[in-house]
């Protein structure tokens, strides 16, 4: 096969690269220039797409002996995934921006690129497992190194996406990995991974909407409504945060508060217990599937964070304006919404989960298997005394 194989300039993508020329594939390194005015150094682990990335994955392309070049996709990047981050926190959304990266980017602008020049397949570093049916269909996988899984953020691919893509190193622990590339001589063998949000290099995300939102005061109450605080935009917030409320006081019983509900058109933050953040109902939209969509009630594993816990809960794909089975008309296809006219899935969790948020992503597994996504529209708390 002909592949193109995505170069960050990290250590993954390296061994990645590698692997693949090792399998007899012919291997073209591509790094994808995501920033319109790329930094010369990477100041920390955070941020991506700095010369010195690209410079990194030039000499790993170097020794293995195969092409290299760099895409411009910076535009792209700028408005599938920058502008978009932007415009889902001024709407109180708190929205995951790998997740649209590896949707509209990595296996959208890249892959569609890559088949338009005559290749067959992209391969990435990403820590997840490709597995091959009898019949040639393909199931994605998390990794067997949990600690790096990756296969949350890949739950957006679809079967046609899956057909063409590699994740060499799904099978793989981190450590392995870079005593593979200190073997194979790679200078990247021991550079930090990135983490947090690429194109906030500080991980000031606050600040960095401030930037492009303004400043908008406004209150932070309690639950009862009393004002207990301000802030400089509700935007800003996010549900289950604790830091960075500045409360000039804490709550009378001493507890910890916890921000419960951002309400951006009235630029209203709420802050509550703990015990208020639980919830075990979610309603998604957006809906993504690696491969058969789910029929009646079907029992999975939802996961709402990149690391967080897999809760067994029960789902049910609902169509448009479809009520779920308690009679409850489902919130997500309201004419107007952004899911109108578009299937919706209602999950229902065995147990309350914390902090979930409109905008963030739920994750849905059979097993190791990886069923597909949705957006979060909306969460509730629908049973009396389950644990929250």
């Amino acid at each position: 096969m002909r592949v193109v194989a995505a170069m960050s300039g990290g250590v993954d993508s390296a061994v990645a690269a590698a692997r693949m020329l090792d399998a007899g594939h012919e291997v073209v390194g591509v790094h994808l220039a995501l920033s319109q005015s790329a930094a010369t150094l990477r100041e920390s682990s955070r941020g991506c797409c700095t010369i010195e990335d690209a410079g990194d994955a030039r000499r790993v392309a170097d020794r293995l002996g195969i092409p290299f070049y760099v895409w411009d996709v910076a535009e792209r990047f700028r408005r599938d995934v920058v502008e978009d981050f932007v415009q889902e926190y001024a709407a109180g959304r708190t929205p995951n921006p790998c997740l649209r990266c590896n949707e509209k980017i990595k296996f959208a602008a890249l892959l569609d690129k890559a088949l338009a020049l005559g290749f067959d397949a992209v391969a990435t570093g990403h820590y997840a497992q490709i597995v091959e049916n009898a019949d040639g269909t393909r199931e994605l996988h998390r990794a067997v190194d949990p600690a790096k899984d990756q296969s949350y953020v890949l739950g957006v691919l679809d079967e046609d996406q899956l057909a063409r893509s590699f994740f060499p190193l799904g099978d793989t622990t981190k450590p392995e990995i870079r005593a593979e590339a200190q073997r194979r001589g790679f200078s990247v063998a021991a550079k930090p991974d990135s983490h947090d949000i690429c194109f906030i290099a500080d991980g000031d995300t606050r600040a960095w909407l401030t930037q492009r939102l303004g400043e908008r005061p406004g209150e932070i109450v309690d639950e009862s409504g009393q004002t207990v605080g301000s802030h400089s935009g509700a935007y800003g917030f996010t549900v289950g945060q604790r830091r960075g409320l500045h409360l000039p006081r804490p709550a009378a019983d001493g507890a910890p508060r916890y921000v419960v509900d951002v309400d951006v058109p009235r630029n209203v933050v709420t802050v509550g217990t703990a015990d208020l953040l639980g919830v075990d109902e979610i309603h998604g939209d957006h809906l993504r599937w690696c491969g058969p969509v789910p029929r009646g009630e079907a029992r999975l594993g939802a996961q709402i964070r990149a690391h967080g816990e897999e809760v067994p809960a029960v789902v049910r794909v609902l169509e448009a304006g479809q009520s779920d089975p308690t009679g409850a008309a489902d919130p997500t296809g309201a004419a107007g919404s952004p899911a109108a006219g578009e299937p919706t899935v209602q999950v229902r969790l065995e147990r309350r989960v914390r902090g979930v948020a409109p905008g963030q992503s739920v994750v849905l597994y059979d097993g190791t298997r990886v069923v597909g996504s949705a957006t979060i529209s909306s969460a509730s708390r629908q049973r009396i005394g389950s644990a929250s």
